[in-house]
């Protein structure tokens, strides 16, 4: 995970602790999930709508490949 071994996490948790005391951790821990949540989301939302128009546009492409292929044949 990013190059962090156990050591280094659990410095990190202690200099978190003892900046942020122990009631705003879980609030902290709660909006950096939800945060992360979403942006998973819109990801996945992007990478559909994208998707989408990709194989529409490989479609024409390929259609229009077929047509100049015909085109070439029937001359």
């Amino acid at each position: 995970m990013f190059g962090l071994g156990m050591p280094e996490l659990i410095v990190i948790l202690i200099i978190a602790f003892l900046v942020f005391g122990g009631k705003k951790l879980p609030e902290i821990g709660s909006g950096l999930g939800k945060a992360i949540s979403s942006f998973k989301k819109g990801v996945k939302e992007v990478e559909q709508e994208s998707g989408v128009n990709d194989i529409k546009s490989l479609k024409e492409d390929l259609e229009d490949e077929v047509n100049k292929v015909k085109d070439v044949g029937s001359k």
